[in-house]
């Protein structure tokens, strides 16, 4: 017999109708046969009558059949799955039921076979249905097309509904009103129209069970039909997902306090970032409050005050608060707080004292308050630890409405206070470190330029690296004898605090160099020497040194209108200097070129790029750039030299910019051919401009040039004060945080009217020492500083005598009055004058004792004529 192919698989049911049926003795052997078993397995009755159950069956079956005989006599039936074999061998999977049919006493089986082919399954029968549902962990309930409750299993009891009698006939909201009713009920609704079942809608709210508490439950909804197909209402099942819920948001609180908190080194705004990210996603008021020593930087300790860092509440201008941020949050002996910074040990209560007071005392204002007024129900302290030290300690609260702190709350709460403490700590190391740095930079920079005559000037300095504020650019002004003073910028390769301590020393040796009163390239050459020999001797050489920034594009500027040495800069109305230095003249303590060298204007090719921050301060400052100028308002003549160093500006007084054509030596400690020095004659008014190369270049794919022409635009912009001039080009062209260290130094230059200077020629006799007395004291009378004749005229003596004793040719002598009263004798003589402490019979050798001794400072500086005795006084009293 054929398999029947025209039955209708979706009814395939375990029931009498559909079911084939046919009849075994009580050994097993088939007895009754009928069409629909001929159907499913294709023998006809003549065959099969006669033939065991276990012949009908696969032989792995068919071992089970000893079994299985034995469950029925036992049980009375039996239910299951077993494969047959059709006539032909191929298999047939069937349901099986076999039940007793012993009608007269005579051991007979019924069997009804049910082919599994394509069926969904045993259809179960309604007592094993209702022990399904019935016994489900999982809440199941039906509503009509009306959405009234017409069925529901216990277990839907453990989700804080009522019993299921009491549900009958009721809508969702009528037996959940804690929870959104609407929402869910929209989705039964789509369920209905639409007959597609949705899966694992998510909904959060209170149930009535527990109306203090935050549930979360996935429901899934399956439309019923009748025969006809005509939805007759919804399925829908629930289950409980709180605990995954509060897992999912404390894994979110965690990964916002990452991304919010400690995006900035700022210790008090890292204590508010904390207090944001945790309300009110764990707590409705939070306070932070910090050691005093953690806020400024230094290393926690417990006798000192807690401060009020950071505080934050659901409710708008936290009412809750007693103390506000930035106040001394001072708590009482013995109170949890000081408990647990003290211990450093969390502390959690879930019901508060609610007629107990705050905390707190030395409240602002007198205020008092008790935790029922204030709404305070449940806390939680979390002291601050990190690295082993506690720097503070964390409060939460809740308010009425809501459930306590658990243990699952502090848990999350360490969590998020030991993150936090972290970014505390770090923002405090940095603050120590800033501070530090910041000191060690106000030592390394001037803190003010001191006042003079020469020049009217201003600076401005950005450091490229944000975190320190340090950064190896600088700036000086130095005055000199004769009124002149001395303006250097420089720049030393990198950033930080290894480029700050070798812009010191080179500042310091400056400094130094400037007091001999050299000449640029001399002063240049002196501390190129420097350079050179302490990276000897610390096993550096120029091979292993570091290039500079100001290396770059620092070549002679063409086209400028300001011309070096002799003669007179067309157009500008400059006039150089004949005394400009010899470029073949090696500068003193300086060999000529080695072999190898690079030209002057290229002495980056000659530096080999390294990481600065594997080099000590010496060999740091190798490869540095500095420009050295000196000017004197006597007559308005300014020399200057540079080292690997952009060339500086002038401002000429109508406004108009042009770049000094300055031959460029190389850089500090790398080697090359001597220095050489221009000489400018400024008109009054002018500004020198002297600059690091951070001002001109930023960034790849801008020219050098392009560089300086912004600069003269910025320069050619004209402002009220010389200092409001200086901040406007720093700030057009240099961003907040600069790709390189900039500094720039405005000079505004003056010059010493000629009622400020009085100068005579003094023949070589010593008679005339009497003369140059009486005209230094009648030329102080005019200037009305009679008070100061004596002293002025036994310094103009004993210069002026020593001049004519030790030196030959002419004698100048020369008064200077400006901030200080000066005198000045020039001789041809080429050897110094030192000061000696003779006995008491020597009968000389006390002059330049006594000189010392008026003066507020003197010396010796050599020009092209010769050399200068001078000396100073102060004009705040005589003799000071």
């Amino acid at each position: 017999m054929g398999a029947h192919k025209g039955h209708d698989t979706a009814r395939h049911r375990f029931d009498v109708a559909d079911a084939a049926p046919l009849l075994l003795d009580a050994h097993g052997i088939v007895t009754g046969w009928t069409r629909d078993a001929e159907r499913l397995l294709d023998y006809g009755a003549s065959e099969a009558v006669g033939m065991t159950a276990a012949a009908l069956l696969t032989a792995e079956d068919a071992h089970r059949v000893p079994e299985l005989a034995q469950r029925c006599r036992a049980d009375g039936g039996w239910a299951g799955l077993l494969t047959a074999v059709r006539k032909g061998g191929r298999p047939a999977r069937l349901m099986v039921r076999v039940t007793s049919a012993d009608t007269d006493g005579t051991a007979r089986w019924l069997v009804l076979l049910s082919e599994l082919a394509e069926a969904p399954g045993w259809d179960m029968s309604r007592p094993v249905l209702e022990q399904m549902v019935t016994r489900s962990p999982i809440g199941i309930a039906i509503v009509d097309t009306d959405l009234r409750c017409v069925w529901s299993n216990p277990a839907l009891e453990q989700f804080g509904s009522a019993p299921a009698p009491e549900r009958l006939g009721l809508r969702f909201g009528e037996i959940q009103p804690g929870l959104d009713a609407e929402a869910i009920e929209a989705q039964m609704r789509r369920v209905l129209e639409t007959g597609e079942p949705i899966v694992e809608y998510e909904h959060v709210g209170r149930v009535r069970a527990a109306p203090h508490r935050e549930t979360a439950h996935t429901m899934s909804f399956t439309r019923i039909d009748d025969d006809q197909g005509k939805p007759m209402g919804v399925y829908y099942t629930v289950v409980d997902i709180t605990e995954r819920h509060r897992a999912r948001q404390r894994l979110a609180l965690l990964d916002r306090a990452g991304e919010h908190i400690g995006r900035g080194l700022d210790i008090r705004q890292t204590a508010q970032e904390l207090a944001d990210v945790a309300v009110p996603a764990l707590a409705d008021y939070i306070t932070v409050d910090l050691l005093e020593p953690v806020l400024r930087g230094a290393e926690p300790t417990m006798q000192v005050p807690l401060v009020r860092a950071g505080q934050q509440s659901v409710n708008e201008g936290v009412p809750e608060a007693v103390v506000a941020v930035g106040e001394v949050a001072a708590y009482l002996p013995g109170t949890p707080p000081l408990r647990c910074l003290v211990e450093g040990t969390s502390w959690r209560e879930e019901r508060l004292d609610p007629l107990a007071a705050e905390w707190a005392t030395d409240i602002p204002g007198g205020r008092t308050a008790t935790f029922l007024e204030l709404g305070l129900h449940s806390v939680m302290v979390v002291p601050i630890r990190a690295r082993g030290a506690t720097l503070g300690v964390t409060t939460f609260f809740r308010r009425r409405r809501q459930e306590p702190f658990d243990e699952d709350d502090l848990n999350l709460a360490e969590d998020l206070v030991s993150r936090a403490a972290v970014c505390v700590d770090n923002a405090r190391r940095y603050t120590r470190e800033r501070q530090a740095a910041l000191v060690l930079q106000r030592s390394l920079l001037p803190h003010r330029l001191p006042e003079q005559d020469a020049v009217e000037v201003t600076a401005c300095y950005r450091p490229a690296d944000e975190l320190t504020g340090l950064g190896g650019d600088w700036y000086d002004l130095i005055p000199l004898s004769g009124a002149r003073v001395a303006l250097v910028v420089g720049e030393v390769p990198g950033h930080g605090i290894a480029a700050a301590a070798a812009m010191g020393r080179l500042r310091t040796a400056v400094r130094t160099l400037a007091a001999l009163d050299l000449p640029p390239e001399e002063v240049l050459g002196h501390l190129d020497d420097l350079v050179a020999r302490a990276a000897r001797e610390e096993g550096a050489g120029p091979e292993a040194a570091g290039g500079s920034g100001g290396g770059e594009g620092c070549g002679a500027a063409g086209g400028s209108g300001l011309a070096g040495g002799s003669g007179t800069a067309e157009g500008s109305g400059l006039a150089g200097g004949s005394e400009a230095v010899p470029g073949d003249t090696p500068a003193p303590g300086r060999s000529g070129s080695p072999a190898g060298t690079a030209a002057p204007g290229n002495s980056r090719a000659l530096a080999a790029p390294v990481d600065p921050s594997d080099e000590s301060d010496s060999a740091q400052a190798v490869g540095s750039g500095c420009v050295y100028v000196v000017y004197d308002p006597v007559d308005g003549q300014c020399a200057m030299a540079a080292a690997g160093h952009p060339a500086p500006a002038v401002i000429l007084p109508d406004g108009t910019v042009a770049f000094v054509d300055l031959p460029q030596g190389p850089s500090l400690g790398v080697g090359g051919p001597p220095f050489e020095s221009v000489e400018l004659a400024l008109a009054p008014g002018s500004t020198l401009a002297l600059h690091t190369d951070g001002l001109l270049a930023h960034g790849e794919g801008r020219s050098l040039e392009a560089g300086r022409e912004r600069l003269r635009e910025a320069l050619e912009r004209s402002a009220d004060t010389l200092d409001l001039r200086c901040r406007a080009v720093v700030d057009s062209l240099a961003p907040d945080q600069p790709h390189d260290d900039l500094a720039l130094l405005l000079a505004r230059t003056r010059l010493l009217g000629p009622e400020q200077v009085a100068d005579w020629d003094v023949p070589v006799d010593p008679a005339q020492v009497a003369e140059a007395r009486k005209a230094a004291s009648r030329q102080l009378t005019e200037w009305g500083l009679e008070d100061f004749a004596f002293t002025t005229e036994l310094v103009v003596s004993e210069l002026v005598t020593n001049a004519i004793r030790h030196a030959v040719g002419p004698i100048r002598l020369r008064l200077i009055r400006a901030r200080t009263l000066m005198c000045e004798v020039l001789d041809s003589g080429s050897t110094a004058p030192h000061l000696r402490h003779p006995r008491t019979t020597d009968e000389g050798g006390r002059g330049l004792l006594l000189v010392s001794q008026f003066a507020q400072r003197w010396g010796t500086r050599f020009v092209p004529e010769g050399k200068v005795i001078w000396a100073e006084q102060s004009l705040r009293e005589p003799g000071a």
